[in-house]
């Protein structure tokens, strides 16, 4: 019998359509075959000012890994924030 995958990890992505690094970081986690929420700052000031106040940066992408905050697409602190060596 073929174990499913659990998605045990709490992912939000904070991004722009047109931000490439915001769809290289999302490209990634589909990869890992995790879930993750989206939410396009471009047209939410609450969520980008929410943003901003979790990170102290205007840019995206924004990654909130079970409450652990990466800026920018950095697969290692990815990894780490996923326990993954």
């Amino acid at each position: 019998m073929k174990k499913e995958k659990t998605n045990k990890h709490n992912i939000v992505v904070y991004s722009t359509p047109s931000c490439p690094y915001c769809k290289i970081a999302k490209e990634y986690l589909k990869e890992l075959k995790l879930k993750f929420k989206e939410i396009d700052v471009s047209d939410n000031e609450d969520a980008a000012q929410e943003m901003i106040a979790k990170s102290g940066q205007l840019g995206v992408p924004v990654l909130d890994i079970n409450g652990t905050i990466i800026t920018g697409f950095n697969k290692i602190a990815i990894n780490k924030a996923l326990g993954k060596n």
